[in-house]
């Protein structure tokens, strides 16, 4: 009787193995590691989600670019909700919200699937590390610093955000703010007039620039740490002929702000490869879903063509790895770069 309890077990154990193999193999048998972006129809975060699917397809597994419509916390978690019962082995994220989506990615989390964040960083508690495209005290000192040069030393400025919610945009400002209060002398003649919020899309942040027109018709420049917000403005300024009277600054693609860099409306921006912020959250990703990257400062790691990286402590506590500083764009280089990204 013992022995044929054993055989019929072990027969099971058998079939069993079979049934998990034929569903691995069924499913294609390769793993899956996600990316989520804010939201759908922004060229910046479609660029970054190309670098992640490059960099986790050439680590041999398969990737997941997703992205809601709007650009909202809870839009998130429901695609953070499926990506868990898909069971991937990993979900970056560019977060709509700071704290909003800790109890989805904490479940996640709880599920065994590594968590990071990338261009918007979530709460400590919610990601294992941060990739960043920059320096975020860098990024804030460097825009006030180039407001101050377009608008003479003196003038209303005024800056034209995504969200009121997205973390990155958020420290930049702070950033800014900082920068304005601890040079009090030389911005002294300098007034931020008003922080609006486009919301990362573009009809609305094209709304948000005719306002601040409306409101401070003196404006002297617009600061847009957003790709969608600063091609806005770019347009707005081009199309109200306000070339030269109201100037434009901030992050942008070459690709989109190549005209209002070449007929003057924006002197100048910034930005980094969103195609390599892509790229490096990919390695950092299948790193800590091998356990092989845990999120502590001083750790190292490789992101194959774009070299060897550090974890380092975040001004939030937790810790973050950087891509690089930011790059000035500008008359003398924009054809170059235009066709890039």
């Amino acid at each position: 009787m013992k022995k044929t309890i054993l055989i019929l077990v072990s027969i099971f154990l058998i079939l069993s193995s079979f049934s998990i193999f034929a569903a691995a193999e069924a499913e294609g048998g390769v793993e899956k590691h996600a990316f989520i972006f804010k939201n759908t129809g922004n060229p910046y975060g479609d660029k970054q989600m190309q670098g992640f699917e490059d960099g986790i397809k050439e680590q041999g597994f398969e990737a997941i670019t997703r992205a809601p419509d709007q650009p909202t916390a809870e839009a998130q978690i429901q695609i953070i909700e499926q990506l868990i019962n898909q069971r991937v082995a990993s979900i970056s994220i560019t977060g709509n919200d700071y704290d909003a989506l800790e109890p989805a990615l904490k479940k996640a989390m709880g599920e065994g699937i590594a968590i990071l964040s990338a261009d918007s960083a979530v709460n400590p508690a919610s990601r294992i590390t941060h990739i960043n495209q920059a320096d975020s005290e860098m990024i804030g000192r460097t825009l006030i610093q180039a407001a101050y040069d377009m608008a003479g030393g003196s003038g209303d400025i005024a800056i034209l955000s995504a969200t009121s919610q997205a973390s990155n945009q958020n420290l930049w400002i702070e950033w800014m703010k900082k920068e304005l209060a601890e040079n009090a002398s030389k911005y002294a003649n300098l007034k931020l007039v008003r922080i609006a919020y486009g919301d990362d899309l573009r009809d609305k942040s094209v709304s948000e620039t005719e306002a601040l027109l409306q409101s401070f018709p003196n404006l002297k420049v617009i600061i847009a740490p957003t790709t969608v917000g600063i091609a806005a403005a770019g347009r707005v300024v081009t199309d109200r002929n306000l070339i030269g009277k109201l100037k434009v600054t901030g992050l942008g693609l070459p690709s989109e702000m190549a005209e209002y860099i070449e007929n003057g409306a924006c002197p100048y921006m910034f930005l980094w490869n969103p195609i390599d912020v892509g790229y490096l959250t990919a390695y950092a990703a299948v790193a800590a879903s091998e356990g092989k990257l845990k999120g502590t400062a001083g750790e190292k790691f490789s992101a194959s063509r774009l070299g060897e990286f550090t974890v380092v402590k975040a001004s939030d506590g937790g810790t973050e790895v950087l891509l690089g500083a930011p790059f000035k764009f500008d008359k003398a280089n924009i054809a170059e770069w235009k066709t890039v990204y």
